[in-house]
């Protein structure tokens, strides 16, 4: 009883309840947005190609800007970063509806629709390489330090609960509305985070700049990482996993052409993930810590490899929806480890850099993975690029398994 209320203390914790409002409306828009602006891209040109450099796109800037944006979180006030990032974000889906809009395509033509959307995209990734070490830091100043593992699992929960939401609306309302009135949808949501945010009180800043330099600053922040041999495991163990086992970026043509269940389909296709996601962190929730997490760990990213090669493999629809739907439920495992071992191991004064590096190499290698999917797809075939990522995942697993021996024998609670 006593231990089931500690566990729901950070939702009696009205601005944390703000919090992860934010995080829900936000992720619902940009799930939406990624479902229908993938689809339109893709209708449009017709090469898989053109999905991976939609994850390009948003990766060059995150990652161009992902160590200086830690800084910034660590010496500046979080809240109006966020803040500020939504207000980006909401210009950028104000233009994606306008470059996707028939009235422009008419206007203009098909490849001015595309590439000014992937403009739009690419200054949307300025806007998240800000967001994520804001966030992952902002947490921290919410809620008290003893319910920080229980609120970044609560933080992780509710992101996966709105991309189940936000696929599979985002593939509803384009079948029903159309491209437009969905981004319109889109925008609402977004504001509807702006707002949340807002209405959240400034929070003093943890962290001075000090003598040091931005330079020095940056250095100590990777240095933690490196010199961190758990830290640096799970997030390289996450990342190789991401960059190569990913399918979501190709699931518009898996929808389109393998298993042709069009937009709707696409919309439940990519939903199914964060489904097994959701339901999964709902059962870590719910009981205690996991034992032998870096064990667990590897287990884990192992499993999800060997669901992408089923989904490759798989020619029915549910089959599909159950292999992506399982590999949500293991990665959704490895994510919530993850996020725990950096919330305890990260001291306060450099949770904005060293968030700042974990995006680099994990929130940046979702899009450069999806850009690897895509050119794998275009050289080698869609089915085909898949199995080789599943594959490169098991390979990947196996060779960290042997060389961090300290991941494997990492505790929650030292002994």
């Amino acid at each position: 009883m006593s231990l089931n209320n500690t566990r729901l203390l950070p939702l009696k914790n009205k601005e944390f309840k703000l919090f992860l409002t934010t995080r829900v409306c936000l992720t619902i828009a940009l799930q939406i947005q990624a479902v229908i602006a993938g689809w339109h891209i893709y209708k449009l040109t017709q090469d898989p190609l053109s999905l991976g450099l939609i994850g390009l796109a948003e990766a060059i800037p995150a990652l161009s800007i992902a160590l200086y944006a830690g800084h910034v979180a660590d010496i500046s006030s979080k809240r109006k970063i966020l803040a500020n990032s939504i207000w980006v974000l909401l210009f950028c889906s104000m233009g994606l509806t306008l470059a996707s809009s028939d009235l422009f395509v008419f206007g203009f033509s098909e490849s001015w629709s595309v590439n000014a959307m992937y403009v739009f995209i690419f200054l949307s990734g300025f806007a998240r390489g800000f967001y994520a070490p804001a966030g992952f830091s902002f947490i921290v100043q919410l809620v008290q330090k003893e319910q920080l593992v229980t609120a970044s699992t609560l933080n992780s929960s509710a992101w996966q609960m709105a991309a189940i939401v936000g696929p599979a609306l985002g593939g509803l309302l384009y079948a029903w509305m159309g491209i437009t009135p969905t981004f319109l949808v889109v925008l609402f949501f977004i504001i509807m985070a702006l707002v949340a945010m807002l209405n959240i009180k400034p929070k003093p800043i943890s962290s001075k700049m000090g003598n040091e330099s931005i330079a020095d600053r940056l250095k100590v922040g990777l240095k933690f990482v490196f010199n961190n041999k758990v830290v640096l495991s799970a997030i390289s163990l996450d990342l190789f996993a991401v960059l190569f086992g990913g399918a979501v970026a190709l699931l518009p043509v898996f929808a389109n052409e393998i298993l042709q269940v069009g937009p709707q389909g696409l919309g439940f296709l990519r939903a199914a993930p964060s489904l097994g996601a959701s339901i999964t962190m709902l059962w870590l929730s719910m009981r205690a810590p996991i034992q032998k997490p870096g064990i667990v760990l590897l287990i884990c990213v192992g499993a999800f490899g060997f669901c992408m090669i089923g989904f490759a493999l798989s020619t029915s629809f549910y089959l599909s929806l159950l292999m992506l739907f399982l590999s949500g439920a293991f990665d959704s495992v490895s994510v919530v480890i993850r996020s725990n071992i950096l919330q305890l191991q990260t001291p306060d004064e450099m949770r904005g850099r060293v968030s700042a590096v974990n995006t680099m190499f994990i929130g940046s290698s979702n899009e450069i993975g999806a850009f690897e999917s895509g050119l794998a797809a275009r050289l080698l075939g869609t089915v085909p690029s898949v199995i080789f990522g599943g594959c490169m995942t098991l390979l990947v697993v196996g060779f960290t398994s042997i060389k961090a021996p300290q991941l494997k024998k990492f505790s929650y609670h030292k002994d």
